[in-house]
């Protein structure tokens, strides 16, 4: 069958609305210190509910080999990635604010 939006198969699996939320979606990312001076970096503007936020911090933990979590709608990842976690993200198809 064929998708009556994309006029795509239907068996491609595309998940369009996840893509959608995802282009239109700006996050910020900042840093904050927390208990004995840790640094923790927050990733911040998520609104949307069709983005799955466990699996994509799963996603980011492992490729910056970081500890973290998901609280409410925003990511934590263990340490200081500022620099990093931004290209991540837009890798994934997130707007990034500067």
């Amino acid at each position: 069958m064929v998708d009556d939006i994309t006029g795509l198969p239907d068996d491609l699996d595309l998940d369009i609305e996840e893509d959608l939320a995802r282009t239109e979606t700006v996050l910020s990312v900042r840093m904050e210190s927390r208990r004995y001076g840790k640094p923790m970096t927050i990733v911040e503007g998520f609104e949307d509910t069709t983005i799955d936020l466990k699996e994509l911090a799963s996603g980011l933990k492992q490729r910056l080999g970081a500890g973290g979590t998901v609280e409410g709608e925003t990511i934590e990842i263990q340490g200081d990635h500022q620099r990093r976690l931004p290209e991540l993200l837009r890798e994934e198809g997130f707007a990034v604010d500067a």
